[in-house]
């Protein structure tokens, strides 16, 4: 993760937003099938605990579209659910661009769905903050059909107790399935056994030998605003730590930018890479960038966990038995830098404030959480899920591991900063000045005078 006349868009419209780049990923059938797929297809849909009392449907509307992996393991889960409570699931495969194409112009209206997913910080910002969700509070208490386990039982607290999953009266507004960091990636096979640079100075020698053997050193889709985002937000946290982008991004005054001279370093260290990005990185549509990657003209890739499940079915469909053997690694500490930040984003369910069926929602959503489902997404989709108790795919083992770490501090992706006023704040003043110091047309120095003066402007004009 990306009605009347709204319900009409289709779900193509959602290739390029938010929790992952989009497209069909993963979970295909040739060269690259991930092997738990066809077991999880097939077994048995388990026990359901919680039973609606009078609920006989609910609407769901789905951040994915019915082909994609997600939408597979969902489909089987909604089937299952129906066989073994006899309520249905009315669903809307809408993808990524849900939220804001469907869901927000649907708020004032009665046309809105019982049930939604999307990344936790785009509902609070399009969804939450205009009053659209409801506590989903209860949901923890629920039993998820493995003996008197409930939801809280099994999910990892760092997955949803956090202040951005908290609306305005302190209740939960989101029950995470699946949980998503980022890193850089690279081919075992082709790059060697790459170990976790220690330093700025140990990944730039990292790129240098791959320009050296005649390499590309790092791939970006440079189209999409949030790719282009990663590098100076992770090098930001490491210097500012967690919520330190989000207090200079609300700061009305925008000074924060220039009084916190972590802003700077951060700005210095991420003009150093674009020389290392392929030719062509801000020219190209999404996905011609990765698939260079993919098929070995750049040796490192810096996106979500999701990488290999797009990677992996962008491969199966060229069908020439190409294989990658994925390794991973964090960005380095830069010099100066006392933060050893982890990024983490949740992806859940939420329940619109209007919901009709909202008993069934919920029931739904702690089914869904019993480990015989929620195992199709590591097993389908090739993703990471909020239970500690289910496999990891050997593909996200190391960034699963540095999400594990105790040493590490955990942020929300980005710092949170994608979802302030809705987006907007992103659009408006970052993506700009973060282009445009990738670009090279902002010094690190006016990059930083742009997101305060910019910073300023935005919050007055906000009223």
């Amino acid at each position: 993760m990306r009605v009347g006349k709204l319900m009409a868009l289709t779900a193509g419209a959602s290739l390029l937003l938010a929790g992952c780049g989009g497209g069909d990923a993963g979970g295909g059938t040739g060269e690259n099938a991930l092997p738990g797929v066809d077991q999880f297809l097939n077994a048995p849909c388990p026990e359901a605990a919680v039973k609606p009392a009078t609920d006989k449907e609910f609407t769901y509307w789905s951040m994915w579209t019915a082909d994609e992996p997600q939408g597979k393991v969902l489909q089987k889960a909604f089937k299952c659910f129906q066989e073994k409570t006899g309520v249905k699931v009315d669903v809307q495969w809408l993808g990524r661009k849900a939220y804001t194409q469907n869901l927000v112009p649907a708020l004032n209206t009665d046309a809105v769905p019982d049930l939604f997913d999307q990344d936790v910080s785009k509902v609070g910002a399009a969804i939450m903050t205009p009053g659209g969700t409801q506590s989903v509070d209860d949901v923890f208490g629920l039993k998820v059909g493995e003996g008197d386990k409930t939801v809280k039982d099994v999910l990892s607290p760092s997955s949803y107790d956090f202040p951005q999953n908290k609306d305005r009266e302190g209740h939960n507004f989101m029950v995470p399935y699946t949980i998503q960091s980022s890193a850089w990636w690279f081919n075992k096979d082709t790059a060697g056994d790459i170990q976790q640079p220690k330093t700025m100075d140990e990944l730039i020698g990292l790129f240098d030998k791959a320009k050296a053997d005649g390499k590309a050193a790092i791939s970006l889709d440079g189209d999409i605003p949030f790719y282009n985002m990663y590098f100076y937000t992770q090098l930001a946290e490491r210097f500012v730590g967690p919520g330190g982008l989000y207090k200079a991004a609300t700061d009305k005054t925008g000074q924060t930018w220039k009084t916190d001279p972590g802003f700077l370093k951060a700005a210095t260290e991420t003009a150093k890479l674009p020389k290392y990005f392929i030719d062509g990185w801000d020219a190209a549509k999404f996905p011609q960038v990765q698939q260079r990657w993919a098929d070995g003209d750049s040796r490192f890739l810096y996106v979500g966990s999701w990488a290999p499940s797009e990677t992996r079915e962008y491969l199966d469909k060229q069908g020439a038995g190409t294989k990658i053997n994925y390794g991973s690694f964090q960005f380095p500490m830069p010099a100066g830098a006392t933060h050893d930040t982890v990024e983490q984003m949740s992806i859940g369910f939420s329940v619109t404030k209007k919901a009709k069926h909202a008993e069934a929602a919920k029931a739904f959503i702690a089914y869904f959480l019993n480990k015989d489902l929620l195992s199709g997404i590591p097993a389908v989709a090739d993703n990471l899920v909020p239970r500690a108790d289910l496999a990891v795919p050997d593909d996200l083992k190391q960034v699963k591991a540095a999400m594990d770490d105790p040493k590490k501090e955990h942020v929300l992706q980005y710092d949170g900063v994608d979802g302030i006023a809705g987006g907007k704040w992103q659009t408006d003043v970052f993506d700009p000045a973060d282009i445009a110091l990738l670009k090279g047309q902002l010094t690190p120095e006016q990059f930083v005078d742009q997101l305060a003066t910019k910073g300023a402007e935005f919050w007055k004009n906000q009223g």
